[in-house]
């Protein structure tokens, strides 16, 4: 595997890292700005929306640069984006830092996908993609509790300073490593477009929003809700926030394997498991124990969810692989933004911390229901289309003359 390929998963670990550590950070960042829990939420939600913005404009974007110097652009908002939250003076000019940041997130992983896959030979794509995106899994194991241990006990705006650090590593090694690469063909954007009028990717990607959307509710707010509820100390959210980082990797895993295998059962399975979790968290969060192993289920049960949704958006988005590929990435990060504000408004109503565990058990069986209707339509579709089908001709005798 080429050098090239550390330099995208240090950029995918810095990334990865900003994404989740906010939320292991919210009582400190909230407490130093003076706003509630629920309104320091709002940082989830800006960056989450950010993705879903930035993701399709960023990637439409990138077809007119090469694709070195886009990554290089990319890193670029990252650096600053994480740069201004670290001195933000006020929670609106952090909230802006965080958008800025998010605005790289989707582009990144597309296009980095497909640098990645250029640089090797043509039966080691997948190894190469996969190595770029270990450093997002990684983030969740190594960067989000190292960076909420820090935050807690040094500092916030330091957690965010080094993020920014980690962001000029990777910008450095994108440009001493990454080869050049010739500026990518023009999109068709009318064509890609038109993937989209299909029932099918559409109900996918709302599996995607309501279903990882359901984690989002729970995790967002962990924080608080164990040390509040479960009454662990605030140390201790560092190595909750690895026990769910693990589960995430082995539910990764689990979802790669089978997503090729029996992707529609996957789906069941692992939404219907989810929104049982989610349902149990609420029980389970007043008990230390209880609480561990749960959020370490929710990551497991969550990240098996996203081989098979992004697949099957891939698999019914003909045509328009790379922006169906980038929106994608920005359904995930809609639903994260639509459970974090869902979750922030019970927490506001007086509901209590465990109220959003609720919320995410609602989005994950939604999800379920719309599973089953995506394949109850798919094969009343395939039976049409098989009763329709012209019968074969039937073969002519011809008379022989003697």
């Amino acid at each position: 595997m080429p050098l090239a390929l550390l330099a995208l998963a240090i950029g995918a670990f810095g990334i990865g890292t900003t994404e989740f550590v906010i939320m292991g950070l919210l009582p400190e960042v909230a407490g130093d700005f003076g706003v509630s829990i629920p309104t320091a939420g709002l940082l989830v939600t800006g960056y989450a929306l950010g993705v879903v913005i930035g993701a399709p404009l960023m990637t439409v974007l990138g077809t007119k640069v090469p694709r070195k110097r886009m990554l290089m652009v990319l890193m670029g908002l990252f650096i600053v984006g994480n740069l201004l939250s670290a001195v933000a003076p006020a929670f609106a000019v952090m909230l802006i830092g965080r958008v800025v940041a998010s605005l790289a997130h989707g582009a990144f992983f597309g296009i980095g996908s497909v640098v990645a896959a250029e640089l090797v030979a043509p039966d080691k794509k997948a190894g190469a993609i996969a190595m770029m995106f270990t450093g997002l899994t990684v983030a969740n194991v190594v960067g989000v509790p190292l960076g909420t241990l820090i935050g807690q006990n040094v500092g916030w705006r330091v957690t965010f300073g080094i993020v920014a650090a980690l962001g000029v590593v990777g910008l450095a090694g994108i440009a001493r490593l990454v080869p050049d690469l010739p500026k990518p063909e023009g999109v068709h954007l009318r064509h890609e477009l038109a993937a989209f009028k299909n029932a099918q990717v559409l109900l996918a990607m709302a599996m995607t929003v309501l279903g990882f959307g359901g984690v989002f509710a729970a995790i967002t707010y962990i924080a608080p809700m164990m040390t509040h509820i479960a009454g662990f100390a605030d140390g201790s959210v560092t190595w909750l926030l690895v026990l769910f980082g693990l589960g995430m990797v082995g539910g990764n895993l689990i979802g790669g394997r089978f997503a090729d295998r029996a992707l529609m059962p996957m789906l069941y399975v692992s939404l219907g498991a989810l929104a049982v979790a989610l349902a149990l968290f609420t029980l389970t969060a007043h008990n230390k124990i209880a609480a561990a192993v749960t959020i370490a289920l929710i990551g497991a049960l969550g990240f098996a969810t996203v081989p098979p949704l992004q697949k099957r958006v891939l698999d019914q988005a003909h045509g328009a692989p790379t922006l169906a590929s980038a929106v994608n990435i920005g359904a995930f990060n809609l639903g994260n933004a639509l459970s974090a504000w869902l979750g922030g408004m019970v927490i506001a109503a007086g509901f209590g911390y465990t109220a959003p565990n609720w919320v995410g058990a609602v989005l994950a069986a939604a999800a379920l229901v719309l599973a089953v209707f995506s394949a109850a339509l798919e094969r009343r579709h395939a039976t049409r289309g098989t009763a329709s089908a012209p019968a074969a001709p039937t073969a002519r005798r011809t008379p022989v003359h003697h």
